[in-house]
């Protein structure tokens, strides 16, 4: 039994209040799903600027009704700090997933990205330390590697970031560290690298990839490939990040004021991707038959990415279940479901 397991056994026996910020969002209410499915109290922060009320519906029927009756909703913004004083209160672990994702949202709009991605961090971490919180984990990015060149990205390597997106993440861990270093209140950073899976949002201008691309093959539109197609990327699916958030709250001290990679550890060029997805829709008798077209590269993106995920695994016990063509394979049914036109 690896640690992840035991730590769900653990859970399952032992109620602890967790807070989600940004619980009604992609990943927000994954990792809320999987607390409440192992009996946790759950409190959940949102102001629905980019979750939905219709994500939180479908955890409500993934779960029991005595499950769902240990969570409390709190709408309210990460940008007002009572807001989070009020939501920090007795909680044990906190999991700041709240933020404004997307690099091209970044550069169309700097100032409220900045705004939220650091101002709001901010009020999260110092209303968890003044709550006293166990534990308080955070969002972080693998767009802070920026320019750096090597792969697979090392935590301890990073280079210049390339979008404002990036900077805000940077300027998350920095504030973290110091934090640290004043108060003695640890917090974990988790560099997500290009997660996928089900209520990721599929309409937004501002859309991942892998629910764009599946959403125009499922209603027989064009799908666009940026630059070659030979830009890659190390593909996250969604229960590998729930697992690394679980972990990363329950970790011991020794493992706390550090960031990690968070990721699968593969790569996979876009051109690969396109045919993992045409694959898997043809299992479930779906065929696409149009030809890619190819556009420009995207401003601000990088050309390779892949994590090295050795110090998660090392410190935090992280074992990623999923690959990119499990992950997909596994969360297909939801996107037929939810991503294709009536």
């Amino acid at each position: 039994m690896n640690k992840y397991s035991k730590i769900l056994n653990q859970l399952e026996s032992t109620q602890k209040t967790w807070l989600i910020s940004g619980v009604s969002g992609f990943i927000g209410s994954n990792i809320l799903e999987k607390l409440l499915q192992l009996e946790q109290r759950v409190i959940g922060l949102d102001n629905f600027a980019t979750g939905y009320k219709k994500n939180l519906d479908d955890v409500r029927n993934h779960v029991t009704s005595s499950q769902w009756s240990h969570f409390k909703f709190v709408e309210g913004d990460i940008c007002n700090l009572k807001d989070c004083q009020e939501v920090c209160g007795g909680v044990n672990y906190v999991l700041h997933q709240a933020a404004l994702g997307s690099v091209p949202r970044s550069i169309n709009d700097p100032i409220t990205t900045n705004s939220v991605n650091i101002g709001g961090f901010l009020n999260m971490l110092i209303a968890s330390r003044d709550a006293n919180a166990d534990s308080f984990v955070y969002a972080a990015s693998s767009s802070t590697y920026g320019d750096h060149p090597d792969l697979p990205k090392k935590e301890s390597n990073i280079g210049n970031p390339l979008s404002p997106y990036a900077v805000t993440k940077y300027v998350n861990e920095l504030y973290a560290d110091v934090v640290y270093k004043a108060y003695n209140f640890g917090a974990i950073g988790l560099r997500y690298f290009n997660v996928f899976g089900k209520r990721q949002d599929s309409n937004s201008a501002y859309a991942a990839v892998i629910p764009k691309w599946i959403a125009a093959m499922l209603n027989n539109d064009e799908v666009v490939i940026n630059g070659d197609g030979e830009t890659s990327r190390d593909f996250c699916f969604i229960e590998n990040i729930v697992q690394a958030n679980i972990l990363a709250a329950l970790s011991d001290h020794d493992s706390r004021n550090e960031v990690y990679n968070v990721a699968f550890g593969g790569r996979t060029s876009l051109n690969q991707l396109y045919e993992v997805i045409k694959s898997s829709l043809a299992d479930h008798d779906i065929t696409f038959t149009k030809h890619p077209l190819y556009g420009d590269f995207r401003t601000g993106d990088v050309r390779h990415s892949q994590a090295d995920i050795t110090k998660a695994k090392r410190l935090l016990g992280y074992e990623p279940e999923y690959n990119i063509k499990a992950g997909i394979d596994k969360a297909m049914p939801w996107y037929i479901k939810y991503l294709c036109k009536e």
